[in-house]
């Protein structure tokens, strides 16, 4: 098993950053992909972003492209996106994933194994 704890959601006016992580412990995973997704209000939940472990090859939604960046801390088992030029059409819970599949196309990242509780994002206008 894996256990993913995501931190540093909040409040952000428009046009703000913010980084969000994303702590993985339990079993080694060098092999797994990780990623983010975000569910807003009356939605459903949506691919944003996906890092392949091994390698760091990374894979974007087209509407966080050139603003969100994915990385990742090998020695720390932390998944990092680095949220800039943020939209209130940004403001959704986002969600840590690990595991699964991940394609340069989309759907990019699917089937995943695993899901941290998510945290929430606000962006004021």
């Amino acid at each position: 098993q894996i256990q993913l704890v995501e931190s540093g959601g909040g409040l952000v006016q428009a046009g703000g950053s913010l980084r969000l992580s994303c702590a993985a412990s339990g079993r080694t995973f060098s092999s797994y992909a990780m990623g983010w997704f975000r569910q807003a209000p009356g939605k459903e939940r949506e691919f944003v972003a996906a890092i392949i472990w091994t390698g760091g090859s990374t894979f974007y939604a087209d509407h966080v492209k050139g603003r969100f960046t994915i990385s990742r801390d090998t020695a720390k088992n932390t998944v990092y996106l680095q949220m800039n030029s943020l939209k209130p059409e940004d403001t959704a819970v986002y969600y840590c994933a690990a595991g699964g599949t991940v394609q340069p196309r989309p759907p990019y990242y699917y089937d995943i194994d695993y899901w941290g509780k998510g945290t929430l994002v606000t962006v004021s206008s």
